[in-house]
């Protein structure tokens, strides 16, 4: 097993609610971990730090939304939470991962099922649950960015 910094922390990004999970410190599971609603970035970005600091987290994954078929000068999703990104970034010194979240919302709800929770329970942890999982796989398969090695240079 390799050995990793910490766990990482996955965040499924909404314009009401952003989704939480956090994996193991091995980097093979992700588990939800909970839903912030949503009051103001500042405060969300406090209770982020707070939650990266409690589990001792060394990365975030954040989920992008896929914007291939958006149109010329077009603001997507995408833009929304990159822009939010680059406003995280300035109050943690941690790295960010963008993974492509698409049908996290999709895959989660069968989770949530599953857990018995209420249908009209907000299910964005188990999504960034997914997001997580997603580029945990990916990166154990050689498919992802490690958040910690830097590109070969030429």
């Amino acid at each position: 097993m390799i050995a990793r910094p910490g766990p990482l922390l996955g965040i499924d990004h909404g314009i009401k609610r952003i989704g939480l999970a956090v994996s193991d410190r091995s980097w093979l599971v992700a588990r939800e971990l909970m839903v912030i609603r949503r009051t103001s970035r500042e405060a969300d970005y406090i209770k982020i730090n707070a939650a990266a600091a409690q589990y001792h987290v060394c990365a975030f994954v954040i989920g992008l939304p896929s914007d291939e078929f958006r149109a010329e000068g077009e603001h997507t999703q995408a833009d929304t939470v990159r822009l939010w990104t680059t406003r995280l970034q300035e109050t943690t010194p941690l790295p960010v991962i963008f993974w492509d979240e698409q049908m996290s919302s999709e895959e989660a709800k069968p989770l949530a099922r599953r857990m018995r929770r209420s249908p009209d329970a907000p299910i964005d942890d188990l999504a960034a649950r997914v997001i997580l999982q997603s580029y945990l796989d990916a990166l154990r398969d050689g498919l992802a960015p490690d958040p910690f090695e830097r590109p070969e240079e030429n």
